[in-house]
C-alpha cells in the first residue's frame, strides 16, 4: 500500500496512513529513517484519537526526533497548529511518485531497481547527492508576525535549494516557531552557511531570531 505526500493532510490520506501503520512498528528499528521524517512534515499535526495509529506513530517520531539529535532537537514542540495545504502540496512537488512507507525492500524490487540503473546511459558527469533537512526558525518573541516570517523564510532562491512542507509549533507563551523542511544539493548549499549569512542577518533578522537544524538525512 502506498501513500502519498500530496494527501496527508487530507482525511481520506490519514485513514489511508492509519491503516497502513496498523500492526507495523511505528518506528522500523528504533531509529528514524528518511521517510519517517518526509512524512512526519507532511502530515501537518498529530490527528489524534481519530486516527489513533497515525497518533501514536506521530508521537513515536516526535520522541525519536528529540533524543536523536541532543542540543540541536532540545525544546522542540511537536504539534501545533498546522500550516495552509499548500506547504503540504510544495513537498510533493519535490517527490511526486507514490512512498511505500517504512517497508523493506524486496529482492525483486533490489533487482528490478539495478536493471533500470544498468539500462541508464553512463552519466558524464556524476550527479551531486542530496540532503532532506529539518529546520526550525524561531522569532523573536509572540508579537512577531509568522507570517511574514515564513515569507522572509522562503524569499530565499539559490541554485541547488528547495523549500518544502512547514507548519507551525507551539513552544510556550503564546510563541510559535516555524518548522519547515528544505531539499538541498550538497555541492552547491551548505546549511550552516545559509543560516549565518541568509536567514539571520539584515532584512530577515527582523522577524528571525536563531534557527536549528533538527535533522539532516542524506538522500
Amino acid at each position: 500500500m502506498a501513500v502519498t505526500f500530496s494527501n496527508l493532510h487530507t482525511e481520506s490520506g490519514l485513514k489511508s496512513l492509519d491503516e497502513f501503520l496498523s500492526g507495523k512498528s511505528y518506528v522500523s528499528g528504533n531509529k528514524l529513517s528518511k521517510d519517517d521524517i518526509k512524512v512526519y512534515a507532511a502530515v501537518l499535526k498529530n490527528p489524534g484519537d481519530t486516527f489513533p495509529n497515525v497518533s501514536k506513530w506521530y508521537n513515536s517520531v516526535s520522541s525519536q526526533l528529540a533524543t536523536s539529535f541532543p542540543g540541536k532537537a532540545v525544546g522542540v514542540g511537536f504539534g501545533g497548529q498546522s500550516a495552509p495545504a499548500e506547504s503540504a502540496k510544495a513537498e510533493a512537488a519535490d517527490d511526486d511518485d507514490d512512498l511505500d512507507l517504512f517497508g523493506d525492500e524486496t529482492e525483486e524490487e533490489k533487482k528490478a531497481a539495478e536493471e533500470r540503473e544498468a539500462s541508464k546511459k553512463p552519466a558524464k558527469k556524476k550527479e551531486s547527492g542530496k540532503s532532506s533537512v529539518l529546520m526550525d526558525v524561531k522569532p523573536w518573541d509572540d508579537e512577531t508576525d509568522m507570517k511574514k516570517l515564513e515569507e522572509a523564510v522562503r524569499s530565499i532562491e539559490m541554485p541547488g535549494l528547495l523549500w518544502g512542507a512547514s507548519k507551525l509549533v507551539a513552544v510556550g507563551y503564546g510563541i510559535k516557531k516555524l518548522q519547515i523542511m528544505l531539499t538541498i544539493v550538497d555541492d552547491l548549499v551548505s546549511v550552516d552557511t545559509l543560516i549565518e549569512e541568509q536567514l539571520t542577518v539584515e532584512p530577515r533578522n527582523e522577524y528571525i531570531q536563531s534557527c536549528d537544524i533538527v535533522a539532516f538525512n542524506k538522500i
